[in-house]
Protein backbone atom coordinates (compact mmCIF):
# COMPACT_ATOMS: atom_id res chain seq x y z
CA UNK A 1 0.00 0.00 0.00
CA UNK A 2 1.24 3.39 -1.26
CA UNK A 3 0.15 5.51 2.02
CA UNK A 4 0.90 4.46 5.47
CA UNK A 5 -2.54 4.55 7.82
CA UNK A 6 -1.09 2.23 9.79
CA UNK A 7 1.18 5.46 11.39
CA UNK A 8 -0.07 6.51 14.80
CA UNK A 9 -0.38 10.88 14.54
CA UNK A 10 0.22 12.57 18.15
CA UNK A 11 -3.02 15.27 17.56
CA UNK A 12 -2.77 16.38 21.35
CA UNK A 13 -2.04 19.89 21.63
CA UNK A 14 -3.76 20.85 18.04
CA UNK A 15 -6.94 22.51 19.40
CA UNK A 16 -8.31 18.64 18.08
CA UNK A 17 -11.75 18.80 18.58
CA UNK A 18 -11.75 14.97 19.22
CA UNK A 19 -8.38 14.66 21.17
CA UNK A 20 -7.79 18.00 22.95
CA UNK A 21 -11.39 19.19 24.82
CA UNK A 22 -11.79 16.16 27.33
CA UNK A 23 -12.06 17.85 30.13
CA UNK A 24 -14.33 20.75 28.50
CA UNK A 25 -16.98 17.13 27.44
CA UNK A 26 -16.86 16.18 30.93
CA UNK A 27 -14.52 13.37 30.04
CA UNK A 28 -11.18 11.52 31.70
CA UNK A 29 -8.10 12.67 30.46
CA UNK A 30 -7.25 9.09 29.67
CA UNK A 31 -10.35 8.18 27.59
CA UNK A 32 -9.43 6.95 23.87
CA UNK A 33 -11.47 9.09 21.50
CA UNK A 34 -13.11 7.58 18.76
CA UNK A 35 -16.05 9.60 18.99
CA UNK A 36 -16.90 12.58 16.28
CA UNK A 37 -16.77 11.95 12.85
CA UNK A 38 -12.56 13.44 11.39
CA UNK A 39 -10.39 10.65 10.97
CA UNK A 40 -7.31 10.00 12.82
CA UNK A 41 -5.22 10.02 9.01
CA UNK A 42 -3.54 13.12 7.55
CA UNK A 43 -5.07 13.83 4.12
CA UNK A 44 -3.82 13.06 0.76
CA UNK A 45 -0.33 14.08 0.12
CA UNK A 46 -0.89 16.01 -2.83
CA UNK A 47 -3.81 18.31 -0.61
CA UNK A 48 -0.90 18.91 1.66
CA UNK A 49 1.08 19.91 -1.19
CA UNK A 50 -0.84 22.46 -2.73
CA UNK A 51 -1.72 23.79 0.57
CA UNK A 52 1.98 24.72 1.71
CA UNK A 53 2.81 25.74 -1.58
CA UNK A 54 -0.21 28.23 -0.84
CA UNK A 55 1.32 28.68 2.71
CA UNK A 56 4.51 29.70 1.27
CA UNK A 57 2.81 32.42 -0.96
CA UNK A 58 1.85 33.48 2.09
CA UNK A 59 -0.83 35.94 0.82
CA UNK A 60 -4.30 35.13 2.43
CA UNK A 61 -6.55 37.16 0.79
CA UNK A 62 -10.29 37.24 -0.67
CA UNK A 63 -10.65 34.57 -2.67
CA UNK A 64 -12.85 32.92 -5.08
CA UNK A 65 -13.42 30.29 -7.74
CA UNK A 66 -12.80 29.94 -11.51
CA UNK A 67 -14.25 27.13 -14.05
CA UNK A 68 -11.31 24.83 -12.97
CA UNK A 69 -12.80 24.39 -9.16
CA UNK A 70 -16.57 23.31 -10.83
CA UNK A 71 -14.41 21.13 -13.55
CA UNK A 72 -12.42 19.44 -10.57
CA UNK A 73 -16.29 18.81 -8.96
CA UNK A 74 -18.11 17.86 -11.93
CA UNK A 75 -15.28 15.27 -13.00
CA UNK A 76 -16.13 13.45 -9.49
CA UNK A 77 -19.48 13.39 -9.33
CA UNK A 78 -19.32 12.64 -13.45
CA UNK A 79 -17.05 9.87 -12.63
CA UNK A 80 -17.83 8.57 -9.11
CA UNK A 81 -21.85 8.31 -9.30
CA UNK A 82 -22.95 9.33 -13.47
CA UNK A 83 -24.32 12.93 -12.25
CA UNK A 84 -23.99 15.01 -14.47
CA UNK A 85 -23.67 18.77 -13.21
CA UNK A 86 -24.53 22.58 -14.37
CA UNK A 87 -21.86 24.94 -12.90
CA UNK A 88 -25.03 27.70 -12.28
CA UNK A 89 -26.42 25.19 -9.64
CA UNK A 90 -23.19 25.53 -7.24
CA UNK A 91 -23.46 27.40 -4.14
CA UNK A 92 -20.29 27.42 -1.98
CA UNK A 93 -20.82 27.23 1.87
CA UNK A 94 -18.85 26.66 4.96
CA UNK A 95 -20.21 23.49 5.39
CA UNK A 96 -22.98 20.81 5.39
CA UNK A 97 -24.88 22.01 8.45
CA UNK A 98 -24.78 25.45 7.87
CA UNK A 99 -26.39 24.82 4.71
CA UNK A 100 -28.71 22.69 6.02
CA UNK A 101 -29.55 25.78 8.64
CA UNK A 102 -30.20 27.98 5.74
CA UNK A 103 -32.42 25.58 4.31
CA UNK A 104 -34.18 26.05 6.86
CA UNK A 105 -34.52 29.77 7.14
CA UNK A 106 -35.08 29.57 3.23
CA UNK A 107 -37.49 27.54 2.48
CA UNK A 108 -40.07 27.68 6.33
CA UNK A 109 -41.35 29.90 8.43
CA UNK A 110 -41.21 30.04 12.50
CA UNK A 111 -43.40 27.55 13.82
CA UNK A 112 -43.76 25.09 10.16
CA UNK A 113 -42.52 21.34 10.45
CA UNK A 114 -39.57 19.68 8.89
CA UNK A 115 -39.24 16.07 9.39
CA UNK A 116 -36.35 13.82 9.75
CA UNK A 117 -35.66 10.26 10.77
CA UNK A 118 -34.28 9.31 13.53
CA UNK A 119 -31.81 8.02 15.01
CA UNK A 120 -30.20 10.35 13.06
CA UNK A 121 -27.20 12.74 13.08
CA UNK A 122 -28.24 14.98 15.54
CA UNK A 123 -27.51 18.37 14.14
CA UNK A 124 -30.62 17.75 12.11
CA UNK A 125 -32.65 18.18 15.51
CA UNK A 126 -30.54 20.98 16.61
CA UNK A 127 -30.64 23.29 13.55
CA UNK A 128 -34.49 22.69 13.47
CA UNK A 129 -35.19 23.75 16.87
CA UNK A 130 -32.82 26.45 16.71
CA UNK A 131 -34.46 27.91 14.08
CA UNK A 132 -37.75 27.95 15.93
CA UNK A 133 -39.15 25.43 13.05
CA UNK A 134 -41.30 22.06 14.56
CA UNK A 135 -39.58 19.22 14.82
CA UNK A 136 -41.76 15.89 13.30
CA UNK A 137 -39.90 12.39 13.36
CA UNK A 138 -40.57 9.78 11.21
CA UNK A 139 -38.38 7.06 12.58
CA UNK A 140 -36.67 4.25 10.59
CA UNK A 141 -38.05 0.61 11.50
CA UNK A 142 -34.86 -1.54 12.87
CA UNK A 143 -36.23 -5.12 11.75
CA UNK A 144 -33.66 -7.95 12.66
CA UNK A 145 -30.71 -5.64 12.88
CA UNK A 146 -31.25 -4.38 9.44
CA UNK A 147 -33.10 -0.59 9.21
CA UNK A 148 -36.29 0.54 6.79
CA UNK A 149 -38.21 3.27 6.11
CA UNK A 150 -41.32 3.11 7.71
CA UNK A 151 -42.69 4.61 4.57
CA UNK A 152 -46.54 4.36 5.67
CA UNK A 153 -45.44 7.04 9.01
CA UNK A 154 -43.20 9.01 6.75
CA UNK A 155 -46.59 10.10 4.82
CA UNK A 156 -48.69 10.05 7.39
CA UNK A 157 -46.20 12.20 9.04
CA UNK A 158 -46.38 14.79 6.22
CA UNK A 159 -49.82 15.17 6.17
CA UNK A 160 -50.29 15.21 9.91
CA UNK A 161 -47.98 18.00 10.39
CA UNK A 162 -47.99 19.66 7.25
CA UNK A 163 -44.53 19.19 6.71
CA UNK A 164 -42.50 21.67 4.71
CA UNK A 165 -39.20 20.13 4.43
CA UNK A 166 -37.51 17.08 4.59
CA UNK A 167 -33.83 16.58 5.56
CA UNK A 168 -33.21 13.22 3.82
CA UNK A 169 -29.28 11.08 5.20
CA UNK A 170 -27.76 9.47 2.68
CA UNK A 171 -25.71 7.09 3.36
CA UNK A 172 -27.61 7.49 6.66
CA UNK A 173 -25.41 8.49 9.43
CA UNK A 174 -24.97 6.72 12.06
CA UNK A 175 -26.80 3.81 10.93
CA UNK A 176 -24.60 3.15 7.51
CA UNK A 177 -27.93 2.56 5.41
CA UNK A 178 -26.83 3.25 1.39
CA UNK A 179 -30.17 3.65 0.25
CA UNK A 180 -31.57 1.63 -2.28
CA UNK A 181 -33.18 2.96 -5.90
CA UNK A 182 -36.87 2.19 -4.83
CA UNK A 183 -36.03 3.49 -1.66
CA UNK A 184 -35.34 7.21 -2.76
CA UNK A 185 -37.79 7.03 -5.52
CA UNK A 186 -40.65 6.17 -3.14
CA UNK A 187 -39.19 9.04 -0.74
CA UNK A 188 -39.18 11.24 -3.62
CA UNK A 189 -43.00 9.88 -4.91
CA UNK A 190 -44.55 10.95 -1.30
CA UNK A 191 -42.64 14.39 -1.08
CA UNK A 192 -43.39 15.46 -4.77
CA UNK A 193 -47.31 14.46 -4.26
CA UNK A 194 -47.34 16.79 -1.09
CA UNK A 195 -44.82 19.40 -1.99
CA UNK A 196 -42.01 18.72 0.53
CA UNK A 197 -38.60 20.15 -0.14
CA UNK A 198 -35.75 17.87 0.27
CA UNK A 199 -32.74 18.52 1.82
CA UNK A 200 -30.38 15.74 0.96
CA UNK A 201 -27.11 15.38 3.38
CA UNK A 202 -24.39 13.34 1.04
CA UNK A 203 -21.63 14.39 2.49
CA UNK A 204 -20.68 10.63 3.16
CA UNK A 205 -21.43 9.45 -0.39
CA UNK A 206 -17.92 8.59 -1.14
CA UNK A 207 -17.69 6.05 1.51
CA UNK A 208 -20.06 3.09 0.64
CA UNK A 209 -18.82 -0.50 0.84
CA UNK A 210 -18.05 -2.21 -2.58
CA UNK A 211 -21.29 -4.46 -2.81
CA UNK A 212 -23.59 -1.36 -2.39
CA UNK A 213 -24.00 1.82 -4.68
CA UNK A 214 -24.46 5.25 -3.49
CA UNK A 215 -27.52 7.13 -6.18
CA UNK A 216 -26.96 11.07 -6.03
CA UNK A 217 -31.38 11.65 -5.32
CA UNK A 218 -31.33 14.64 -7.66
CA UNK A 219 -30.16 12.39 -10.40
CA UNK A 220 -33.20 10.11 -10.23
CA UNK A 221 -35.27 12.61 -12.34
CA UNK A 222 -35.31 16.33 -13.40
CA UNK A 223 -38.49 16.38 -11.11
CA UNK A 224 -36.90 15.49 -8.38
CA UNK A 225 -33.83 16.91 -9.01
CA UNK A 226 -36.02 20.31 -8.96
CA UNK A 227 -37.35 19.89 -5.50
CA UNK A 228 -33.96 19.24 -4.26
CA UNK A 229 -31.10 20.51 -2.42
CA UNK A 230 -27.66 18.55 -2.43
CA UNK A 231 -25.57 18.88 -0.04
CA UNK A 232 -21.74 17.83 -0.83
CA UNK A 233 -18.42 18.36 0.75
CA UNK A 234 -14.93 16.75 0.44
CA UNK A 235 -14.52 17.30 4.40
CA UNK A 236 -15.24 13.69 5.38
CA UNK A 237 -13.80 11.99 2.60
CA UNK A 238 -10.82 13.48 3.19
CA UNK A 239 -10.31 14.72 6.24
CA UNK A 240 -10.87 18.64 5.80
CA UNK A 241 -13.50 19.51 8.05
CA UNK A 242 -11.51 22.63 10.01
CA UNK A 243 -11.06 23.99 6.24
CA UNK A 244 -14.87 24.43 5.97
CA UNK A 245 -15.87 24.29 2.42
CA UNK A 246 -18.83 22.76 0.87
CA UNK A 247 -20.72 22.14 -2.28
CA UNK A 248 -24.41 22.57 -2.24
CA UNK A 249 -26.18 22.14 -6.14
CA UNK A 250 -29.62 23.12 -6.43
CA UNK A 251 -31.37 23.12 -10.06
CA UNK A 252 -34.49 25.01 -9.23
CA UNK A 253 -33.26 28.87 -10.17
CA UNK A 254 -36.08 29.51 -7.77
CA UNK A 255 -35.36 27.56 -4.71
CA UNK A 256 -31.83 28.44 -6.07
CA UNK A 257 -32.25 32.17 -5.34
CA UNK A 258 -34.09 31.82 -2.22
CA UNK A 259 -30.99 29.99 -0.31
CA UNK A 260 -28.75 32.24 -2.02
CA UNK A 261 -30.51 35.28 -0.23
CA UNK A 262 -30.40 32.97 2.87
CA UNK A 263 -26.97 32.78 2.78
CA UNK A 264 -26.27 36.33 1.98
CA UNK A 265 -28.55 37.57 5.25
CA UNK A 266 -26.16 35.49 7.63
CA UNK A 267 -23.68 38.25 6.37
CA UNK A 268 -21.36 35.22 4.90
CA UNK A 269 -19.93 35.85 1.25
CA UNK A 270 -16.19 33.88 0.09
CA UNK A 271 -15.31 30.25 1.55
CA UNK A 272 -11.42 30.40 3.14
CA UNK A 273 -9.04 30.06 0.30
CA UNK A 274 -7.37 26.85 2.03
CA UNK A 275 -10.58 25.39 1.74
CA UNK A 276 -11.05 25.94 -1.85
CA UNK A 277 -7.40 24.75 -2.70
CA UNK A 278 -7.95 21.44 -0.90
CA UNK A 279 -11.28 20.76 -2.02
CA UNK A 280 -10.01 21.32 -6.04
CA UNK A 281 -6.85 19.24 -5.20
CA UNK A 282 -8.86 16.70 -3.36
CA UNK A 283 -11.10 16.57 -6.92
CA UNK A 284 -8.24 16.64 -9.19
CA UNK A 285 -5.98 14.23 -7.83
CA UNK A 286 -7.18 12.11 -4.52
CA UNK A 287 -8.29 9.35 -6.16
CA UNK A 288 -5.71 6.93 -5.19
CA UNK A 289 -5.31 8.04 -2.06
CA UNK A 290 -9.32 7.72 -1.59
CA UNK A 291 -9.44 4.09 -3.29
CA UNK A 292 -6.61 2.84 -0.61
CA UNK A 293 -7.95 4.17 2.25
CA UNK A 294 -11.41 2.92 1.75
CA UNK A 295 -9.79 -0.81 1.26
CA UNK A 296 -7.73 0.22 4.65
CA UNK A 297 -11.01 0.83 6.29
CA UNK A 298 -12.90 -2.03 4.83
CA UNK A 299 -9.98 -4.40 6.63
CA UNK A 300 -11.03 -2.04 9.96
CA UNK A 301 -14.51 -3.10 10.00
CA UNK A 302 -13.42 -6.80 9.27
CA UNK A 303 -11.37 -6.72 12.20
CA UNK A 304 -14.57 -5.18 14.50
CA UNK A 305 -16.87 -7.77 12.46
CA UNK A 306 -14.95 -10.62 13.74
CA UNK A 307 -13.50 -9.29 17.62
CA UNK A 308 -16.95 -8.88 18.24
CA UNK A 309 -18.09 -12.04 16.98
CA UNK A 310 -15.24 -13.76 18.73
CA UNK A 311 -15.52 -12.40 22.14
CA UNK A 312 -18.52 -9.78 22.58
CA UNK A 313 -21.14 -12.03 21.01
CA UNK A 314 -23.61 -9.42 22.79
CA UNK A 315 -22.69 -6.64 21.22
CA UNK A 316 -23.94 -6.88 17.85
CA UNK A 317 -22.60 -4.90 15.12
CA UNK A 318 -25.58 -3.30 12.42
CA UNK A 319 -23.85 -4.35 9.30
CA UNK A 320 -22.84 -0.99 7.80
CA UNK A 321 -23.03 0.02 4.26
CA UNK A 322 -21.53 3.07 4.08
CA UNK A 323 -19.49 5.57 6.34
CA UNK A 324 -17.01 4.82 8.51
CA UNK A 325 -18.75 5.64 11.43
CA UNK A 326 -19.97 1.84 12.91
CA UNK A 327 -23.72 0.99 15.45
CA UNK A 328 -23.42 -1.04 18.14
CA UNK A 329 -26.15 -2.55 19.63
CA UNK A 330 -25.30 -2.65 23.39
CA UNK A 331 -28.98 -3.84 24.24
CA UNK A 332 -29.00 -7.44 25.01
CA UNK A 333 -26.81 -7.05 27.84
CA UNK A 334 -29.62 -4.99 29.80
CA UNK A 335 -28.17 -2.10 31.20
CA UNK A 336 -29.22 1.31 31.93
CA UNK A 337 -27.89 4.51 29.59
CA UNK A 338 -26.30 5.19 32.94
CA UNK A 339 -24.64 1.90 33.79
CA UNK A 340 -23.73 1.56 29.99
CA UNK A 341 -21.90 5.17 29.95
CA UNK A 342 -20.18 4.32 33.02
CA UNK A 343 -18.34 1.12 31.76
CA UNK A 344 -17.57 2.76 28.75
CA UNK A 345 -16.42 5.89 29.69
CA UNK A 346 -14.31 4.44 33.01
CA UNK A 347 -13.97 1.16 32.81
CA UNK A 348 -13.50 0.79 28.94
CA UNK A 349 -11.75 4.05 28.95
CA UNK A 350 -13.30 4.95 25.50
CA UNK A 351 -15.36 8.09 24.51
CA UNK A 352 -17.97 6.94 21.77
CA UNK A 353 -20.68 8.89 20.79
CA UNK A 354 -24.05 7.49 22.85
CA UNK A 355 -27.04 6.40 20.94
CA UNK A 356 -29.06 8.27 22.55
CA UNK A 357 -27.57 11.65 21.15
CA UNK A 358 -28.98 10.54 17.73
CA UNK A 359 -32.98 10.46 19.14
CA UNK A 360 -34.79 8.44 21.44
CA UNK A 361 -34.62 5.95 18.93
CA UNK A 362 -30.53 5.30 19.49
CA UNK A 363 -31.09 4.21 23.02
CA UNK A 364 -28.89 1.29 24.47
CA UNK A 365 -26.52 2.16 21.06
CA UNK A 366 -22.95 3.46 20.96
CA UNK A 367 -21.63 5.06 17.68
CA UNK A 368 -17.85 4.40 17.03
CA UNK A 369 -15.52 5.56 14.57
CA UNK A 370 -13.04 3.06 12.60
CA UNK A 371 -11.51 6.14 10.74
CA UNK A 372 -8.10 5.26 12.81
CA UNK A 373 -5.03 3.22 12.64
CA UNK A 374 -5.58 -0.10 13.38
CA UNK A 375 -3.56 -0.56 16.39
CA UNK A 376 -5.73 1.96 18.11
CA UNK A 377 -9.20 0.25 16.92
CA UNK A 378 -7.82 -2.78 18.52
CA UNK A 379 -6.78 -1.02 21.64
CA UNK A 380 -10.30 -0.42 21.52
CA UNK A 381 -11.67 -3.41 20.89
CA UNK A 382 -9.75 -4.84 23.84
CA UNK A 383 -10.60 -2.37 26.24
CA UNK A 384 -14.13 -2.91 25.23
CA UNK A 385 -13.35 -7.25 25.75
CA UNK A 386 -12.28 -6.53 29.40
CA UNK A 387 -14.99 -4.43 30.81
CA UNK A 388 -18.21 -6.18 28.96
CA UNK A 389 -16.99 -9.70 28.30
CA UNK A 390 -18.88 -12.20 30.22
Amino acid sequence: MKYDFDRVIERTKTNSLKHDFKEERGKNQDVLPLWVADMDFQTAPVILDRLENAVRHGIFGYSETKDDYFKAIESWFQYGFGWTLNKDWLVKTPGVVFAIATAIRAYTREGESVLIQQPVYYPFREVIEDNNRKLVNSPLKLDNGYYQIDFEDFENKILEHDVKLFILCSPHNPVGRVWKKWELEKIGEICLKHHVIIVSDEIHSDFVYPEYKHIVFASLSQELSEITITCTSPSKTFNLAGLQVSNIFISNQVLRDKFQRAVAGSGYDQINLMGLIACQSAYEDGKEWLQQLKEYLKDNLTLVREFLKENLPNIKLIEPEGTYLVWLDFRSLNLLEEERQNLIENEAKLWLDSGIMFGEEGRGFERINIACPRTVLKQALEQLKVTFIQ
